[in-house]
């Protein structure tokens, strides 16, 4: 990554922090003071359908070339993600508790995410399973686009399907996420939040994969 993009996702997370705790929010009925929770929970989500798209790609590429290289990638990814997915499950559960009054209620979205939080961390129990580099390489190449497919399915399609109550915008009746009375101090910090999680996401994926190349060399 250029220092430029690393710079500019410290400079942006040093304006989102502070702005997230006291800048102006349009309060929503029942959420109130905790639709702050917004640049913690959702930003962390977006970041990880992002960063799991590059494994994704990653996936594909090594399925194409047959170079490991690209399958390390695709692992190192998934595993950020996989972390972010857990911040953004652990913040939607405090949440749920001050909104719902429950850490975990029956909501085809929160049940979603966590089928896929499981259906990833099944992907390392396979990879662990397979002792064959390059039999490990295509079977996690191809698990990857199924639990890829199967997340959008489970936490985008279904639960608008689902004429359950929910909190969840799109979802139970509720307006679509554009739709929100988001003041434009909100938008300030939501977005820019969203690309600040991915790029430091993304700096932490280029420094994990240094380290496990430099691993690789030395085992060689």
């Amino acid at each position: 990554m250029h220092p430029l993009w690393k710079w500019m996702a410290v400079l942006i997370m040093a304006g989102v922090i502070p702005l997230a705790f006291l800048g102006e929010v349009s309060v929503q009925v029942i959420l109130h003071e905790t639709i702050r929770n917004l640049y913690w929970h959702v930003t962390m989500w977006f970041s990880m359908f992002i960063l799991l798209g590059g494994a994704v790609f990653s996936g594909i590429t090594y399925l194409r070339k047959q170079d490991l290289d690209w399958d390390l990638k695709a692992a190192l990814l998934t595993q950020i993600a996989l972390v972010f997915g857990l911040i953004g499950i652990v913040t939607g559960m405090i949440w749920a508790q001050f909104t719902w009054g429950k850490l975990w209620i029956k909501d085809p979205q929160l049940n979603g995410a966590a089928v896929t939080i499981l259906a990833y961390l099944a992907y390392f129990v396979l990879r662990n399973s397979i002792n064959d580099p390059r039999k490990k390489a295509e079977i996690s190449a191809v698990y990857g686009i199924f639990a890829f497919v199967l997340m959008v399915v489970l936490v985008l399609v279904l639960p608008r399907l689902q004429p359950v109550d929910s909190l969840h915008p799109g979802k139970g009746g509720n307006p679509s996420f554009g739709k929100y009375d988001l003041s434009n101090d909100m938008r300030l910090v939501f977005y820019p939040a969203i690309l600040a999680w991915t790029l430091i996401g993304w700096w932490i994926f280029e420094l994990s994969l240094r380290i496990q190349r430099l691993k690789n060399t030395t085992k060689a």
